[in-house]
């Protein structure tokens, strides 16, 4: 994300151009389609011009400065070339062709504003007026780990009770999608002693701690003891499904400071679709970002959802051909083929009920991740 405003030095383009090849010339002197001209000089791109002489033509290339004098372009395929002269075999409008100077940007404009992502049009667009260097805020760093017991690495063998933690690779693509350095800390044993250590070790030199599991109310699940004790928690649950477990607070630091810590569910819906709810939104504010929210659309249903949920719910759905939305047979919270399937989420209000033909409010995943 930029960290200051950026303003153009100079007029984009910094002269009149033609955007085709072809004839500069003056409008007046083509009465008539056929009309001859001599050509007085050629105008390659990167070169400066001579004013054109009355009653000539010059030869210009794409890109290049238009002459003083001329107020038209008649690009090469409506002319005839000859010796020493060129016939106009169409008469030109007043302007044509003509990319006037300053029409991309003007000098003193902010082209780029503090908070913009730097996207590659975006450098593009800072290249253009000739900035060699831009600030650019500092990218969050973030610290990642895992809690369960039952908790397998892919390549390991599945003991009896055991899964393999997929959330570990989902939330580190996430993180690191949105322009992020993520400390990857693996899985931390459900103790006490172990999740303390680990919160402790994760705010060391990190702006946000993300975990997941261990945000339910089991007796194995540590994660609120050990966030009381080690720093604050502001919150615990939030009316969402899926995504109920949601935890907010911080982390003291043995300086005083303090680094912001989100607890996310363990089951991989839910924590895929509480980080791109409420973390994405976190990273984003950390950076800078002047756009927190992500674009939703109004979008047809072509499904129907008779009995909502009296949270606020988030639908996995796939656009159709027929420019409507699917929604995903099984939304449950551990069915993450529901969000490799989908194209975005539906975002339901509470209670409120589904036909097919209603309006939704959808949001594209490419959305959430940008």
């Amino acid at each position: 994300m930029l960290a200051e405003d950026l303003r153009s030095s100079l007029d984009v383009p910094p002269a009149d151009n033609t955007a085709m090849d072809g004839y500069a010339l003056r409008r007046a002197d083509v009465p008539q389609a056929g009309t001859v001209l001599p050509v007085s000089q050629r105008i390659p791109a990167g070169t400066a011009p001579q004013p054109l002489a009355p009653g000539s033509a010059a030869r210009i290339f794409t890109g290049g400065q238009v002459p003083p004098g001329a107020d038209a372009i008649v690009m090469q395929e409506q002319c005839e070339a000859l010796e020493g002269a060129v016939r106009i075999n169409a008469v030109p409008e007043p302007g044509q062709w003509i990319r006037r100077r300053g029409e991309d940007v003007a000098a003193g404009a902010v082209v780029l504003s503090r908070g913009d992502r730097l996207t590659p049009q975006a450098m593009g667009l800072a290249a253009s007026v000739g900035a060699a260097t831009v600030r650019v805020a500092r990218r969050p760093r973030v610290a990642l780990f895992s809690t369960g017991d039952e908790l397998a690495m892919p390549g390991e063998a599945l003991k009896p009770g055991a899964i393999y933690n997929s959330n570990r690779y989902t939330l580190r693509g996430l993180v690191q999608a949105l322009g992020c350095d993520c400390s990857d800390l693996g899985i931390v044993p459900d103790r006490l002693d172990a999740t303390r250590d680990a919160l402790r070790r994760a705010a060391d030199g990190h702006d946000l701690i993300v975990t997941s599991g261990g945000v339910s109310v089991g007796e194995e699940d540590h994660l609120k003891p050990a966030v009381q004790a080690e720093g604050r928690l502001d919150l615990w649950q939030i009316a969402m499904k899926p995504g109920k477990p949601l935890a907010f607070g911080e982390v003291r630091r043995p300086d005083g400071s303090s680094a912001h810590f989100i607890g996310l569910p363990g089951n991989p819906v839910s924590s895929f679709i509480t980080f791109l709810v409420a973390v994405r939104a976190v990273l984003l504010q950390l950076q800078g970002a002047n756009r927190l929210a992500p674009r939703a659309v109004t979008l047809r249903a072509d499904f129907d959802w008779p009995k909502p949920d009296k949270r606020q719910e988030f639908l996995r759905v796939r656009l159709n051909e027929r420019g409507g939305l699917d929604v995903f047979p099984n939304q449950s919270s551990g069915v993450l083929t529901s969000a490799v399937w989908g194209d975005g989420i539906v975002d339901n209000p509470p209670g409120q009920a589904i036909r097919a033909g209603d309006g939704v409010r959808f949001i594209a995943f490419s959305e959430l991740l940008a």
